[in-house]
């Protein structure tokens, strides 16, 4: 069946490779004229005949054109725009460098970073595209820029609590994110218990945030994709760049290989929370009764390298490595020692055939691991996991001559090794001494077929299969993906649009909290444990407004997905061989509608956005309990009624740019006690009585709602050499006390020190924290 239904797409799409050229293609690559780096996303239009597209992931553009002369103008954020005349008489190739946006008085043009004339005209939509230079503007918690969090502005995207950069797409959890880093997978996206991501923005180039209408390349996860291309590095000169922050620093370091022919980047960075927490502990060792602080840090390393090996081909190398940090040490004989992070290694080559033809073929190895020691006295406990991916994929591009067909084809094959649990207990006597080891591995694969087919002026479609496939143990499961979306222009302002998608999720994230902690636990599907699958459609408007310079969209979306995973009450989650025992199952709906109005050009730009959205699941009875909540639909903690994010730029001079976001969103659904029960020995002795709180149905509360008001200034220093400036930022300005969570204290008589109540209190983690950050680049 697999087989037949490969060749059946492969059939249908080769002949669209064979159409006859019936105009001149104009095609190229667009640079950074001060690095020469790619630019992904740039915009390449000719005004006169309204046409136009946008590079790849890989900087390059094809355009087809009648003969004759014409101007070609070619623009992306934060570079100055550059036109270009050419006269085709046959197809020809042009590189294009921008130049860096100059500090000029009077009015800043943005553009680029995904246009919104080329909004408007995609049949894309549901995506968000993110630069650094954007991020690097907003106001950051403690001044540590986080593409991550700058992505929760976005509408549809909700964060997973104070401070956390976990996502939560279109009501889908945190572990139905598929995060790639130059097409190699990170399974824990995260430093700081979740406070910051993995991203070092000195390293970032752009991140693409598909929330819906997923290109068939794409697969593997049910709520969106999130792509993140790193910089390639100067091809002209070494240079330094970096800051130095309240809480860390970094450092990169880029420039050129053999003449130009390559180029490479290392960006690193570290934290240093423990420096100051040990010597606060220094000062106060043999204070009576201190409790020492823990030490923590986190520290990453990027590189990026690429060489050109010929005049059609190029090699490309990516390599990432984190570790969080955590160790406390007690007077008392107890010690814990937590490690955890990240590694992946990426191998990509390219080749182009024609003009209009190439391949991308990777090799990549990725690694996330935790790691937990506890000592107490003689005995010491250990607790560990993993899950490691060799991947291997080839992607083929091919532009038809007039360009009304880009047609893409390719394969992907993982295979997964899942260490679930391992559990080591022992003794300095070695009277106590054992462990268990729980794995597994599994085999993922994906082929599949797309055409981004202009049917006319009025009409462009997008439609493509994709056939994916996972195997565990004795167990094998696969599926058919279909993915299809279209664009119907009712003026050259105006366009509708619509996609559906279909989606597999063949691994799991064991966790029993909201939010993505460094113990969770990741799962293949087998035995009882099936593919999780989701459906989604979306329809929409673009309309570009104000000549241009606003663009005002609506969407409305559906999704409902089938063998949504939760465990049942008591789960024993960590080094279990029949972990698959522990899960329920059940089905999850979700749906909304998002309005989003966009300025990119003018000395004030930003965005609005505001989502209404349900996210609802269902657990019915099952493995010899309830369910939850008795089989009723309920709400999960990461269901919220409203959301609203407002996100103003300003160039007040050339020097100045201040900047400003407030997000307001719905009290996050929680469950709280709604009452206790008394009991107490038969005699009446033994003090106080026990209070035995009593549960109510799951998710029945809501916590008060999240609002907070971010404020920032970027100033730029004049030093002799390169460039240089401070940035300001005030987070959670006007000092809103938003809920972190809620527990309930005792009321005691101060006669009988009985209790007599409880009362509930309320935690919030984040006052008004003002922090500076002094970058640098020469």
């Amino acid at each position: 069946m697999f087989a037949r239904c490969t060749l059946l797409v492969v059939s249908l799409l080769l002949p669209l490779f064979a159409l006859a050229q019936t105009q001149y293609t104009l095609s190229g690559v667009v640079r950074a004229a001060d690095t020469h780096e790619i630019l992904p996303g740039a915009s390449v239009a000719v005004p006169a005949s309204a046409t136009g597209t946008a590079t790849d992931a890989q900087g390059a553009y094809s355009l087809p054109l009648p003969p004759g002369t014409h101007e070609v103008v070619v623009s992306f954020l934060g570079y100055q725009p550059v036109t270009r005349t050419i006269t085709l008489r046959r197809d020809q190739r042009l590189l294009v460098e921008l130049p860096t946006a100059a500090n000029e008085l009077g009015e800043v043009i943005v553009r680029g970073s995904g246009t919104l004339e080329q909004k408007l005209q995609t049949t894309q939509m549901s995506v968000e595209r993110l630069t650094t230079r954007e991020a690097k503007l907003l106001p950051a918690l403690f001044g540590e820029v986080d593409l991550l969090k700058t992505l929760q502005l976005k509408p549809g995207v909700q964060n997973g609590g104070e401070g956390t950069s976990g996502l939560f797409v279109r009501g889908g959890s945190s572990d139905q994110n598929l995060v790639l880093v130059d097409d190699a997978v990170v399974y824990n996206p995260a430093h700081l218990f979740g406070l910051f991501s993995v991203f070092n923005p000195d390293a970032v180039q752009s991140v693409d945030l598909y929330k819906g209408g997923f290109p068939a390349q794409y697969g593997g996860r049910l709520s969106s994709i999130i792509d993140v291309r790193l910089r390639e590095g100067s091809h002209e000169k070494v240079g330094v760049s970096g800051g130095i922050g309240l809480i860390s620093s970094r450092l990169a370091v880029e420039g050129p290989l053999n003449k130009g022919k390559g180029s490479f980047l290392v960006s690193g960075r570290r934290t240093y929370f423990d420096v100051f927490t040990r010597a606060i502990n220094r000062v106060n060792e043999g204070t009576v009764d201190y409790s020492p602080i823990p030490d923590y840090y986190f520290q990453d390393l990027n590189l990026k390298a690429n060489y050109q090996l010929g005049r059609k081909d190029q090699v490309f190398l990516t390599g990432y490595y984190g570790k969080d940090v955590f160790g406390f040490k007690s007077d008392g004989g107890f010690n814990i020692n937590f490690e955890w992070g990240n590694t992946l290694g990426a191998l990509r080559w390219q080749h182009t055939f024609a003009p209009r033809l190439y391949l991308n073929t990777t090799a990549s190895f990725t690694r996330y691991r935790y790691n937990i020691g506890n000592a107490l006295d003689e005995f010491s406990f250990g607790l560990a996991s993993t899950i490691r991916d060799l991947s291997l994929r080839s992607d083929l591009e091919y532009h038809t001559t007039d360009n009304r067909h880009i047609l893409k084809a390719g394969a992907t094959i993982t295979s997964h090794d899942f260490g679930v649990g391992r559990l080591q207990a022992e003794s300095v006597s070695n009277l106590v001494n054992f462990g268990s080891d729980v794995s597994y591995t599994g085999q993922e694969g994906g082929l599949y077929a797309s055409d981004n087919f202009t049917v006319n002026d009025k009409w462009q479609l997008d439609y493509g299969l994709r056939l994916s496939g996972f195997h565990s143990g004795s167990d094998t499961y696969g599926g058919i993906e279909p993915r299809v979306a279209a664009r119907y222009s009712l003026s050259p302002t105006l366009s509708l649009k619509a996609n559906y998608a279909l989606m597999y999720q063949y691994v799991h994230l064991v966790t029993n909290s909201g939010a993505s902690l460094p113990t969770d636990i990741w799962y293949p599907s087998r035995l009882s444990v099936k593919p999780q699958r989701s459906q989604q459609v979306a329809t929409g408007v673009s309309w570009l407004l104000g000549g241009g310079k606003y663009l005002l969209t609506n969407e409305v979306y559906y999704k409902w997905a089938e063998n949504q995973i939760d465990f049942r009450d008591g789960a024993q989650l960590f080094a279990n061989a029949d972990l698959d025992q522990e899960f329920l199952f059940g089905k999850g709906w979700a749906y909304g509608d998002e309005i989003y109005l966009e300025k990119k050009e003018g000395k004030t730009t930003g965005w609005i956005g505001y989502t209404l959205a349900w996210t609802k699941r269902r657990f019915p009875p099952q493995r010899g309990t309830t369910g939850i909540n008795n089989g009723a639909i309920y709400y999960p903690t990461y269901d919220r009624r409203h959301n609203l994010t407002v996100v103003v730029l300003h160039q007040l001079s050339p020097r100045i740019n201040l900047t400003g976001s407030f997000v307001f969103t719905s009290g996050a659904a929680t469950t709280l006690p709604q009452g206790r029960f008394i009991y107490q020995d038969a005699l009446g002795s033994g003090g106080n009585p026990v209070a035995v709180p009593l549960y109510p149905e799951r998710n029945t509360y809501r916590l008060a709602p999240y609002n907070r008001l971010d404020l920032g200034l970027v100033y730029k220093l004049r030093p002799r050499h390169g460039e240089s400036d401070l940035t300001l930022s005030i987070y959670n300005a006007y000092n809103r006390r938003n809920p972190y969570f809620i527990y309930f204290d005792r009321i005691e008589d101060p006669q009988t020190n009985l209790t007599t109540g409880y009362r509930a209190r309320q935690v919030s983690l984040f006052p008004t924290i003002p922090s500076v950050t002094y970058n640098f680049k020469f």
